[in-house]
């Protein structure tokens, strides 16, 4: 398919819908059983997790004993799910904490903040300032970035923040020559670059392992010298598109495409920069937001509602500044247009987030304990998984967790459905727990790079004015890559008996 043709990201999602409703028809409903249990994280404070019960998987039957499919329908009233009801369903289903309406009201509100952030004027003085004075190292913003988000990914989980970085570094990228897509490369895939190749990210490693009775943190030597093979691949492969398309715009797949935040920063290098006290003080203003974010989490585990929330703060803070400066001719009323026109931007990556979400709901929903097709599916796949050889079995651990994590994106929520199927599967296919917990966060964070459900890869994406089928088409490849170097490693962690 030609670069201008390309299906639109809403598209793409509705015919995954259609096959999602087809299955319904096609695929009887099933639900398990759960039960709570205990583990101790990394910091030693007890954790409680809802998880399945091995073995409890029941069809839905009818009268007669026959397992029931729960076709869906084209429309339901009364706040049901129906073919066409998929799109309001995901926008409003979830809570603040995630799934769809918790992210989507993340989205709307960091892009409002950066709104006004980017009104002041303060980003384009900082970043034409910062060129001018770094000219002839700025080849090194590439790796070290990449290996600063890498590490974000791989110690406290990063995912969503990258949204909001990108917002700083996609501008800057831009500015330097490059285009929007190596702003996503050194933002968000490097978080999950790390965020697949931990040792101890608490939303997803500390997670399995509890949940797979495997000791938390144990692994560690192992996870940290793969985190480095896949850190140094993949920024090194960054490393050298970001130089193929500085040298040969052409080469972008964004090449021709209009950009607006490329357009800005073209006309913005054409004047002479002017950074005012007001600027420097915006910038502290982000500086400190960005201080108190990566503190909050890693102190306080923060998540979607506080990180918005300071963001918010960000915002509010930049604005005051910007009309007393009178930054960019900025004014009191500035602060709010400019917070309206930056939500407005990233609108479109809003409504993914939800429309994806309603894949799930189509197909049931992702509660283990009710009757659906997504638990059908997840038995089924586990019992195949059981019956082979260990390095076969641990193969497809890798492929379903890839599989499953486009309808469960989230690292704990996807942990908590398959660790408690993988681990006693691992028991029987003769591979370790460790093994299994390792293919899980192999499969789940790679595929978080392109899965168009994942929230904070469509985030990142709008920011960066990048559509989802643009993107998917031009990384395949490296996912690819990804995938046969991390099937490298599970074969290689079930040759040596990794526990």
């Amino acid at each position: 398919m030609k670069a201008g043709r390309a299906p639109d990201t809403y598209v793409i999602i509705f015919f995954v819908v259609l096959f999602a409703a087809v299955l319904t028809h096609l695929v009887p409903a099933g639900s398990f059983e759960t039960s709570t249990v205990q583990f101790t994280d990394a910091a030693g404070a007890v954790q409680e997790r809802e998880v399945l019960v091995p073995g409890s998987f029941e069809f839905l039957r009818d009268d007669e004993g026959r397992p029931v499919r729960r076709g869906i329908p084209l429309f339901a009233p009364g706040g049901d799910v129906g073919l066409f009801n998929y799109a309001f369903e995901g926008l409003v289903s979830g809570s603040k904490w995630g799934a769809a309406i918790g992210v989507v009201a993340f989205i709307l509100l960091i892009g409002g903040a950066f709104g006004i952030v980017l009104r002041t004027g303060a980003i384009e003085a900082g970043i034409l300032t910062v060129i001018k004075k770094t000219s002839g190292a700025e080849a090194l913003l590439i790796p070290v970035m990449f290996f600063l988000f890498s590490l974000g990914g791989a110690v406290f989980g990063m995912g969503e923040e990258a949204i909001a970085f990108a917002m700083i570094l996609v501008p800057l990228v831009l500015a330097l020559g490059y285009d929007a897509i190596v702003g996503v490369l050194i933002t968000y895939v490097a978080t999950q670059v790390g965020f697949a190749t931990s040792w101890m990210n608490p939303f997803s490693v500390a997670i399995a392992q509890g949940v797979a009775e495997v000791p938390v943190l144990s692994g560690a030597p192992f996870r940290i010298a793969m985190w480095a093979f896949f850190t140094l691949f993949a920024g090194a492969w960054t490393w050298w598109y970001a130089r193929r398309v500085r040298q040969d715009p052409t080469r972008s797949p964004l090449h021709g495409r209009p950009n607006p935040l490329a357009e800005e920063m073209a006309e913005a290098k054409t004047l002479e920069p002017s950074f005012e006290l007001g600027h420097k003080l915006v910038l502290l203003t982000v500086l400190a937001t960005v201080i108190w974010v990566i503190w909050g989490v890693i102190a306080h585990q923060y998540y979607i509602p506080e990180i918005a929330t300071q963001f918010f703060v960000m915002g509010v803070v930049a604005g005051v500044i910007g009309a007393a400066f009178k930054l960019n001719g900025m004014g009191v009323n500035d602060i709010g247009s400019s917070f309206r026109a930056g939500a407005r931007d990233i609108l479109s990556a809003a409504l993914i987030v939800g429309m994806a979400k309603g894949i799930v709901l189509v197909l049931g929903g992702d509660a283990p304990t009710e009757a659906t097709v997504l638990n059908t599916l997840l038995h089924q796949a586990g019992s195949l998984i059981g019956d082979l050889a260990p390095p076969l079995s641990a193969s497809l651990m890798l492929g379903f967790q890839a599989v499953f994590n486009f309808f469960v994106v989230s690292g704990s929520g996807q942990a908590a459905l398959t660790m408690p199927l993988m681990a006693p599967l691992a028991d029987l296919a003769g591979v370790t727990r460790q093994v299994a917990v390792l293919a899980f966060q192999l499969g789940d964070g790679f595929t978080n790079i392109i899965v168009p459900t994942s929230g904070a890869l469509i985030g990142t994406l709008g920011v960066a004015r990048v559509e989802w089928a643009v993107w998917a088409r031009f990384i395949w490849k490296f996912i690819v890559a990804l995938f046969l170097a991390a099937l490298a490693f599970v074969i290689l962690a079930v040759g040596i008996g990794f526990a």
